[in-house]
């Protein structure tokens, strides 16, 4: 939604990840099981999997960077390249939700093999179960949307990115979100807390 609005990328380090694994690539090789535990890969790989992304034409008047960073030493080193590139981060958006709505939202989260649709058999099932809407293809889970996996990858954000709430709020640039409700009460929220950074219509923006 904040992607719509404000005509810049999202660049997802996950989704480059999931991606390169899915091409078989040399690092979809390297971090398909890192992947599937719920664990972090290395810090170097990621930014350089985000640098490279965010060469791109569409990326040249701004974008938003979702899932990342995840650590204090991945924030580190994203602040240095981009220091190197001449660009600073506007704004950072914790969006905080309960550890319990979480497992909720991710384990019933169900991904098209085709299309990459995403539904939720608790909140938004596809009207045919485990078939895409959009395609038809078949829905499944994915391996790091498992409860367990859930559970694990909640314990490694306390530890590992949590802190990152103190190091953006230091800077001056942290804005905590409550993101329990509609998609369209949460984006709202994002934007007030955008302060005239993301246009409130859609279709114009200033960057």
């Amino acid at each position: 939604m904040l992607s719509s609005l404000a005509q810049v990328p999202q660049v997802a380090s996950g989704d480059l990840l999931r991606a390169a694994v899915r091409e078989n690539t040399a690092l979809g090789r390297e971090v398909a099981d890192i992947l599937a535990r719920g664990d972090l890969v290395g810090d170097e790989t990621v930014v350089k999997v985000i640098e490279e992304r965010l060469k791109g034409p569409d990326a040249a008047t701004g974008f938003i960077l979702d899932g990342f960073p995840r650590s204090l030493h991945q924030a580190e080193l994203l602040d240095a390249m981009l220091t190197r590139r001449g660009i600073r981060i506007d704004r950072a958006l914790a969006v905080l939700v309960p550890d319990a709505e979480i497992v909720k939202r991710i384990s019933g989260r169900r991904t098209c093999r085709n299309c990459q649709t995403m539904y939720n058999v608790a909140l938004e099932p596809p009207r045919q179960p485990g078939v895409c809407e959009k395609c038809g293809a078949e829905l499944y889970q994915r391996e790091d949307d498992s409860e367990q996996t859930v559970q694990h990858r909640l314990d490694v954000y306390n530890a590992n990115t949590k802190p990152l709430l103190d190091y953006y709020s230091r800077a001056s640039i942290l804005s905590r979100i409550d993101g329990v409700g509609t998609p369209a009460e949460v984006e709202k929220r994002m934007v007030a807390a955008l302060d005239g950074l993301v246009s409130k219509e859609r279709g114009s923006a200033d960057q």
